[in-house]
C-alpha cells in the first residue's frame, strides 16, 4: 500500500490511482450506475446523502471522514436505510482502494480543494460544495487542473440548476426588462480571525493525526472545540461560511448575479469600500414585517440575531452594469439579487421570483418550482455530465467567479480604503493598482497539504 507521505509526493506529478474511466473501461452508458464518494460528513453531507440516496442511477460506495464519531455515525444512518458501503478515515486509503467514478466534496472549506485536486489528478470527477476554495489563487489552480485533466466539475451552487432560476435570468440577460440600470445584493457579513485560545483535551478521533489531517493547509493550532465546531465563522478556515455570510448565503447569492448579468466567465473591474467595516446586526430592524412579494422572506427569522463585520460594497463591471451590496438579512433575496432595468423589476432569489412586470411572470413559458428537492437536479446534471463529458451547469469555472466575488468583497473590507475604488482584472484575476489587496489573493499552505502540480 502507498503511505500518506509517499502519496502526497507522488501525486503532485502523475495520478497514481485511477478511476474506472481511466483504468481503461468505458464511461458510464445512459443507464449504469455510477460509484461515488462523499467525503466530509458533517450537516451538509447528511443532506447530500440523503438526495443521492434518491437517485436511483448513484450509489455511494463509500464515505470518509478524519473524525471517526462522525464517519461511524454516518454509516450507522445508512445502515438503518439497509444501505452497506466502505468507510475509511484515510482519504488516500480510499482512493487506492475503491473504484470509483467521483467524489462529492463536502468537506470544511480549508480542505476543499486539496481533496478536491487529489481526486482530479486520480482521474475522478468531482462535485465541490460551495465555497470551492479558500482563495482566489487556490481556486484558479482547481480550474487549471480540472481542464488538464479532462475532469467533469460540478460546484455546489444548486440555484444553477433550477429551471425557474435560469428562466428568470434568461429574461434579465435577453432585455425583458429592457437595459439593466443596477442590480442589487444582500451586504453579506464576512469572516472573524480566530484568537489564540489554551488548548483542550483532543478528543478520540480514531487515528493519532485526525487534528493535523483536519487543520490540513492552515497552520497547525492546539485543539479547540469552538474552533472545531465552528470553523466556518474563521477568516482562516473560510469566507464568512455561516448564514447570512459572505461565502454561506453569498456564493449562492453571487452567483445567481453573475447568471443574470451575464458575467459567468469573467468579473468586475471596479470595487468600491462604501463604508467603514464594523460589527454590525443582519437585521437592524428587528420588528420590520416583509412586504408579500419578497422572496427571502422565509429566510428573514434565520438571521435575526446573526451579527458580524459588514460594510456596504459596490462594483462596477465591463458593460457599466454597477451592483450594490446593500441589503440587510430581513431586506431582500438572502440567497439572490434583484435586477433593476428600464422597463421594471425582476427579483430572482431560489426557485422564487417576483417582478414588477406580472405579464413577464405570468408567461406559459415560466416553468415553475421544483417538485423534488432542491439539490436533486444539481446532482442529476452532474451525473449525467459524467457520461456526456460535457460541462455542467455549474463548472468549475463558474465556481471559480462567483467565488472571486466573495473574497474581493472580503479583501477590501480588509484594506479599508472607504470611497477608494480599487480596480481589478477578471482576466489575470489581479488588482492592479493595490498591491496590498493582492496579496490576500493567496495563502502559504502548510507541507503536506499543497495542491498538485501539473
Amino acid at each position: 500500500m502507498i503511505s500518506r507521505r509517499n502519496f502526497l509526493k507522488t501525486a503532485a506529478v502523475a495520478p497514481l490511482v485511477l478511476s474506472s474511466r481511466v483504468r481503461g473501461q468505458s464511461t458510464p452508458g445512459p443507464n449504469s450506475q455510477i460509484n461515488v464518494a462523499v467525503v466530509g460528513l458533517g450537516g451538509r453531507a447528511q443532506e447530500i446523502v440523503a438526495t443521492c440516496l434518491g437517485i436511483p442511477e448513484l450509489r455511494v460506495a463509500a464515505v470518509c471522514d478524519c473524525f471517526a464519531p462522525r464517519l461511524n455515525s454516518s454509516l450507522k444512518a445508512l445502515a438503518d436505510k439497509d444501505i452497506t458501503c466502505a468507510g475509511y478515515l484515510d482519504y488516500q486509503e480510499m482512493l487506492e482502494k475503491e473504484r470509483l467514478d467521483g467524489i462529492m466534496a463536502i468537506t470544511t472549506t480549508h480542505a476543499r480543494a486539496w481533496v478536491s485536486c487529489l481526486a482530479m489528478v486520480a482521474g475522478l470527477d468531482v462535485y465541490i460544495e460551495k465555497p470551492m476554495c479558500l482563495t482566489i489563487a487556490e481556486g484558479r489552480e482547481m480550474v487549471k487542473l480540472a481542464r488538464h485533466y479532462k475532469c467533469v466539475t460540478q460546484v455546489g451552487t444548486q440555484q444553477r440548476s433550477m429551471p425557474l432560476n435560469n428562466w428568470a435570468s434568461d429574461l434579465v440577460k435577453n432585455g425583458a426588462i429592457g437595459k439593466l440600470k443596477a442590480a442589487h445584493v444582500p451586504d453579506f457579513i464576512s469572516p472573524l480571525t480566530w484568537q489564540p485560545k489554551p488548548a483542550e483535551p483532543l478528543p478520540d478521533g480514531g487515528r493519532a493525526d485526525w487534528w493535523d489531517v483536519w487543520l490540513n493547509q492552515t497552520p497547525l493550532l492546539p485543539y479547540h472545540s469552538e474552533l472545531h465546531r465552528g470553523w466556518a465563522q474563521w477568516d482562516a478556515y473560510d469566507g464568512g461560511g455561516i448564514s447570512f455570510g459572505v461565502t454561506g448565503w453569498g456564493t449562492h447569492s453571487y452567483d445567481q448575479l453573475q447568471r443574470g448579468l451575464g458575467t459567468d466567465l469573467t468579473g468586475p473591474v471596479e470595487i468600491t469600500l462604501e463604508e467603514e467595516v464594523q460589527d454590525r446586526p443582519a437585521c437592524p430592524d428587528k420588528t420590520r414585517q416583509p412586504g408579500e412579494n419578497e422572496t427571502g422572506a422565509p429566510y428573514y427569522g434565520m438571521v435575526l440575531n446573526t451579527t458580524g463585520p459588514r460594510a456596504r460594497v459596490s462594483m462596477r463591471f465591463a458593460n457599466g452594469t454597477p451592483v450594490y451590496f446593500t441589503f440587510d438579512g430581513n431586506n431582500g433575496p438572502g440567497l439572490g439579487a434583484v435586477f433593476e432595468g428600464e422597463d421594471g423589476i425582476i427579483e430572482i432569489n431560489r426557485d422564487r421570483i417576483y417582478s414588477t412586470r406580472q405579464d413577464l411572470i405570468a408567461d406559459r413559458s415560466n416553468p415553475g418550482p421544483l417538485s423534488v428537492p432542491e439539490t436533486q437536479p444539481h446532482i442529476e446534471n452532474w451525473l449525467q455530465c459524467m457520461k456526456t463529458r460535457e460541462k455542467c451547469n455549474a463548472d468549475v469555472e463558474i465556481g471559480q467567479r462567483s467565488t472571486t466575488l466573495c473574497y474581493l468583497i472580503n479583501i477590501v473590507r480588509k484594506i479599508g480604503l472607504v470611497n477608494k475604488p480599487l480596480h481589478w482584472d477578471p482576466e489575470t484575476e489581479k488588482f492592479t493598482d493595490c498591491d496590498e489587496a493582492n496579496a490576500f489573493l493567496a495563502r502559504e499552505r502548510r507541507p503536506a497539504y499543497e495542491l498538485p502540480t501539473i
